[in-house]
């Protein structure tokens, strides 16, 4: 298991990219930080998820 914002998700084995498809994040529009780490956006189709990673994804929004 993996927790994703301090909830526990079944998606160890799978890349960032790929859980990121399964969401409604805007990656052009989201920072993710893996256990402390930054991850680029580069990264995101070769970062594996594994079991007990700490990830925070974090979303920015527009506005004045």
């Amino acid at each position: 298991m993996i927790t994703i914002n301090g909830i526990s998700t079944a998606a160890d084995g799978k890349t960032l990219a790929q859980y990121l498809e399964t969401t409604n994040y805007d990656p052009k529009r989201i920072a993710v930080e893996r256990n402390g780490d930054i991850v680029p956006k580069a990264q995101y189709g070769e970062t594996l998820l594994q079991d007990g990673d700490v990830v925070e994804i974090v979303s920015f929004v527009g506005g004045g």
